[in-house]
Formats: C-alpha cells, sequence, structure tokens
C-alpha cells in the first residue's frame, strides 16, 4: 500500500484581479470631511426650523414652553417615520441618514432648550408647569416616535398586502 503523496498548496490570490495576494486596490478616502459636512448641513436646517418655529410661536417668560414640546414631539415623530422608511423600504446612503436622522432632524428636536425652558419655568416659581414640562417632553418624544413608527409600519404593510393582492 502507497502512501497519499502530500498536495502542494498553490499561493493564488482570491480575486482574479488582484495581482498580488494580500494586495487590494486603495478606495480614495475622504476621512470624516463629508460626514461632517453633511451633519453640520442638516443641522444648520433644522436649527433655522426649530428657530422659525419660536418666531411663529414664542413662548413667554414663565409660560408652558408649547412651541419646544411640540417641536420635540413633532421631530421624534418624523424620525420614527424616517426609521421604518430607511430600515424597511429604501436602502438609503450612509449620509443621507446622517444629513436627515442625525443633521435635520438632531438640529430641529432641542432637548438643549427643553432643559432650559424647564430651568426658567423653576426660576420663575412656577414648578408645576416646571415638573409637567419635565415629564410630558420625554414621554412625548417616546410616543411621537413609536406611535410614527407604528402608524409607518403599518402603512407599508397594508401598501404590500395590497400590491400583492393586485388591488
Amino acid at each position: 500500500m502507497t502512501e497519499p503523496r502530500a498536495v502542494r498548496a498553490v499561493q493564488e490570490p482570491a480575486d482574479p484581479g488582484i495581482e498580488q495576494a494580500g494586495r487590494f486596490p486603495r478606495r480614495r478616502s475622504f476621512g470624516q470631511g463629508p460626514v461632517m459636512a453633511v451633519v453640520a448641513l442638516g443641522g444648520a436646517i433644522g436649527s433655522a426650523a426649530r428657530y422659525g418655529a419660536s418666531l411663529v410661536w414664542p413662548t413667554a417668560p414663565g409660560a408652558f414652553p408649547w412651541t419646544t414640546l411640540l417641536v420635540n414631539a413633532t421631530g421624534c415623530a418624523v424620525i420614527g417615520v424616517f426609521m421604518v422608511v430607511i430600515t424597511d423600504v429604501w436602502a438609503a446612503h450612509r449620509l443621507v441618514r446622517l444629513f436627515i436622522g442625525t443633521g435635520i432632524l438632531g438640529g430641529f428636536t432641542t432637548f438643549s432648550t427643553y432643559a432650559v425652558d424647564v430651568a426658567q419655568l423653576v426660576g420663575h416659581g412656577r414648578t408645576g408647569p416646571a415638573s409637567a414640562c419635565l415629564a410630558a417632553t420625554p414621554v412625548s418624544a417616546l410616543a411621537g416616535v413609536w406611535a410614527a413608527a407604528a402608524a409607518t409600519r403599518g402603512l407599508i404593510s397594508a401598501g404590500r398586502r395590497t400590491k400583492e393582492h393586485g388591488s
């Protein structure tokens, strides 16, 4: 009986388009520049929209900050819709997600102003409205994102069922 001969391993590149094993074509890298640019541009747009809302619906000193509450709840609801759309419907480029999600909607929603509003209410001796604002903002923001995401998923599912049944 003879022993099997050793098979000599051939070192070939995994991709025939690569001339030498271990060498890969270089991709042009722009670093974090595009990320910073789209987030900054989106943030400027979102912040300008939030500022516009405060001009249209100003809050008097010591009054309940309805504008900030509604901006945060609305912005979070739009985030819920957007996240469902880009995960379930549309494969968005990573910069689109950063531009809209982090930039525009991050600039539009304003949890720092919410904190200032609560502090100003306390400063005016209005601890009841301050406590209500302190609780209502995160609750409405979470409810907004959840309800909008659920409604968007429901609409997408209904649209897919309709399309499958040919109606």
